[in-house]
């Protein structure tokens, strides 16, 4: 009788605050002691912020600068005060045009970017942004461990070479595992990468795929999508964006494979939240 109150509690507190549970756990709308995930919506650009079961954070990019006071007010919410980890995965700016802004609003305790080459206005900012918090970069690419907590590793799978052709390819890849789970974030590597990666013999399996590029078809190769093997998929894009994304193309891939998928474009902010064994999902309504 209590544990049926008890959730019948919980979906009303979600109704209230704007949520919808896609599946039960019956602590899931607390996260405290687990791993949660929230791709915040950013529009046409990526911004994921991720509370650790000890306490600690990281930050994966921060969306366009337009969206710097939505991450801001996202993080405030969410009562962060110290970013543990921030990890720019590439320079183009609807992945880090809000990180400077960020980065002054809190503190920071390490930061990761790729060694790519860029010299747009987006770039020089946030470069000046580390520079006055007195942070020194740490190189993001493959082969990079953090180990955040005693269950818990983020691992970087790529970059894998030095220069690429293409800006999206230099991403920085990171799959974070916690106990039986584990997450992949690919920014905005595409297949070129992709095959880098499944070339290296690197660990890719992961209950849940950040899919690359906004779900374009540049990226999500089927070789690369099997090795992942992802339950679920989160695609971050904007709603009525200029590309396309997410192409049909991907989407179908996705659901062949059998993930169920989440679009900040149609669910908002998508949280997830593992145990370490199971993985809720959290959604905004339209």
């Amino acid at each position: 009788m209590k544990k049926s109150i008890y959730a019948l509690l919980i979906l009303v507190l979600c109704a209230i605050s704007g949520y919808q549970i896609s599946e039960y756990i019956p602590t899931q709308t607390d996260t405290q002691g687990k791993l949660a995930v929230s791709f915040i919506d950013v529009g046409q650009g990526d911004s994921t912020f991720i509370e650790f079961p000890g306490g600690k954070t990281a930050l994966i990019d921060a969306g366009e600068a337009d969206y710097s006071e939505t991450v801001i007010a996202y993080l405030q919410s969410r009562q962060c005060k110290t970013i543990d980890y921030v990890i720019c995965t590439h320079p183009h700016s609807d992945h880090i045009g809000g990180m400077a802004e960020v980065l002054t609003s809190f503190d920071i305790g390490e930061i990761y970017m790729p060694r790519a080459p860029h010299t747009t206005n987006t770039y020089e900012r946030l470069l000046l942004a580390v520079q006055n918090k007195g942070l020194t970069i740490h190189t993001a690419k493959a082969g990079v461990t953090i180990s955040v907590e005693p269950e818990v590793t983020m691992t970087m799978v790529a970059p894998n070479a030095e220069s690429y052709e293409e800006m999206n390819d230099y991403s920085a890849v990171v799959r974070l595992t916690y106990g039986d789970n584990a997450f992949l974030f690919t920014g905005d590597a595409e297949t070129v990468s992709e095959k880098e990666i499944l070339d290296s013999g690197q660990s890719l399996g992961a209950d849940v795929l950040k899919v690359g590029h906004h779900g374009s078809s540049t990226s999500t190769h089927k070789n690369f999508l099997k090795a992942v093997a992802p339950s679920y998929a989160v695609i971050s894009c904007g709603d009525g964006n200029d590309y396309g994304h997410p192409h049909n193309v991907i989407v179908n891939r996705l659901e062949n494979c059998g993930a169920q998928i989440y679009r900040t474009d149609l669910h908002g902010t998508v949280l997830a939240i593992s145990d370490g064994n199971r993985i809720a999902f959290v959604t905004e309504e339209e």
